[in-house]
């Protein structure tokens, strides 16, 4: 079994075997209180389930605070188990979603783009293009940041459809997990994708009082 976890939208945790089956799917769009939720969501996904194998985590682009919460609640939650991390950019999990309600539809997808709200008037977006022959989308481009202004002008230019996501599926994300576990892929790295610097900084040093 694979568990998939993603707090780039809100938060989500799923389990599925490994041929794909979808053994429980849970979500909420609360943007905020992600360990409190992530840990029920966890209890709920997993009191009827196999003992996971791995743990797919989506890596953003998203919030700093959401994002590093779940990534880090899902590494804690690996270690637990003993099991290993696989790192899966979130818009590769909306991509592969999209993709395969359009095969089963027999809508052409063509070349699209996943768009998610990356807050302060700006957009995160990744270009896809089909699926290859691992089961896996085929990024066009890496996630990158756009002024909401830009963004219709850019993808017109990339001769990218948009696809707007408010939600990421976990189930998605670890679907993605086990597609590229079998094809002996690396989907992301093992560092969050941000985009941006969070609004925390350290402070500056202390005054001299004399």
């Amino acid at each position: 079994m694979i568990l998939g976890i993603d707090t780039s939208l809100g938060t989500a945790v799923a389990a599925i075997a490994r041929d794909g089956e979808v053994l429980a799917d849970e979500h909420s769009s609360n943007p905020l209180g992600h360990a409190e939720v992530i840990g029920d969501l966890l209890r709920r996904a997993t009191v009827a389930t196999p003992a996971p194998t791995h743990v797919a985590i989506g890596m953003g682009p998203g919030p700093f605070t959401g994002l590093r919460v779940g990534i880090a609640t899902a590494r804690v939650y690996a270690l637990g188990r003993g099991v290993p991390v696989v790192p899966v950019p979130s818009h590769d999990g909306i991509a592969l979603g999209l993709l395969l309600s359009d095969a089963l539809t027999g809508t052409d997808t063509g070349r699209f783009a996943v768009v998610t709200d990356a807050r302060r008037k700006e957009f995160a977006y990744s270009v896809y293009e089909g699926i290859d022959d691992d089961g896996l989308p085929l990024r066009v481009s890496e996630a990158q940041l756009c002024p909401r202004d830009d963004l219709d002008s850019r993808l017109d230019a990339a001769g990218a459809r948009r696809y707007d996501a408010t939600t990421v599926s976990a189930a998605m994300i670890a679907l993605a997990a086990a597609r590229a576990l079998d094809a002996d892929r690396t989907l992301a790295c093992s560092e969050p994708l941000y985009l941006r610097s969070p609004d925390v900084v350290a402070a500056h040093a202390p005054k001299r009082v004399s």
